[in-house]
């Protein structure tokens, strides 16, 4: 087990969102589904709540998910101790509008970032949502990646491609572990780039996808270690084979490509050298 678990049990797993690959039906008679830790105490539950913003749960189609449930989605990628025994985080998911993109916020969820979570979602073809993950407490998060997967199967009547949850869970571990050398702007950043190079390119090869990953990281001034690019390249291997749309990457997960709109791409590297050259030579005068 990598020793990014250890700072997970310490501080808190965020993976609570990361598993979907199905879009909300225009047409679905609920399109706000909140789903609840089964393990809440009374209290507990008042407090998620409370974070979540839900004063009346009249108003949504309500899941409960148990640990069972949690071990029987995770454990394929999570220790037990880390899902611990106990389904405690809860979410909120709603439809909205076309072109909205998906927006990811947080409470007592500690390790992972909106931005990690939003660029897995992405990854798992969600579209158009708001989501929202509590805690009581600062606890891991698993329950509300079950919820959310519950949540969207029961909004589009589909089952979750394995392939999916399989590339997004992973999106969202290897970030955490990059951002924990880069730190996670960065981390988040390098992973939409990559990403969108694959498939926008259409990358299959392990020679071209590692020659994006050289590329992105010299082109956001990023340093990698040889470990860090394993697990990108691996990521990107599954990645590759999801025929992801370029155009709704960028759409859905709007903040973070403005971010990198922002970076030194080539052609900022190509406008910066003809000017060097430029002050070259107006010094000679």
């Amino acid at each position: 087990m990598r020793k990014i678990w250890k700072k997970i049990m310490a501080a808190g797993l965020c993976t609570a969102m990361a598993l979907s690959s199905v879009t909300v039906k225009a047409d679905s008679v609920q399109e706000k589904y909140l789903a609840l830790g089964a393990d809440l105490k009374s209290s507990e539950k008042q407090k998620v709540l409370d974070l979540l913003g839900v004063e009346d749960t009249s108003n949504y189609k309500v899941i409960k998910v148990t640990n069972a449930e949690e071990h029987e989605y995770l454990d394929e990628y999570l220790s037990k101790s880390v899902i611990g025994s106990r389904a405690l985080s809860s979410v909120t998911v709603e439809k909205t509008g076309d072109g909205s993109g998906v927006d990811v916020s947080t409470e007592n969820i500690t390790y992972c970032t909106s931005g990690m979570y939003r660029n897995a979602l992405v990854t798992a073809g969600i579209e158009n949502a708001d989501v929202k993950v509590a805690g009581p407490f600062n606890i891991s998060g698993t329950a509300a990646l079950v919820g959310v997967m519950k949540a969207y199967e029961e909004m589009t009547g589909k089952e979750i491609p394995e392939k999916s949850k399989d590339a997004a869970t992973d999106e969202l571990i290897t970030t955490g572990e990059v951002a924990e050398n880069i730190g996670s702007e960065d981390a988040e950043k390098l992973i939409a780039d990559v990403k969108q190079k694959v498939a926008e390119e259409n990358l299959t090869s392990p020679s071209e996808i590692k020659n994006a990953i050289e590329e992105s990281a010299n082109d956001l001034n990023i340093n990698l270690s040889d470990a860090d690019r394993e697990k990108i390249q691996s990521l990107m291997d599954k990645i590759s084979e999801l025929n992801l749309n370029v155009d709704q990457l960028k759409e859905q997960a709007k903040a973070i490509y403005d971010k990198l709109g922002g970076s030194d791409g080539i052609f900022d590297k190509i406008g910066n050298f003809f000017q060097s050259i430029f002050d070259w030579f107006a010094s000679l005068f």
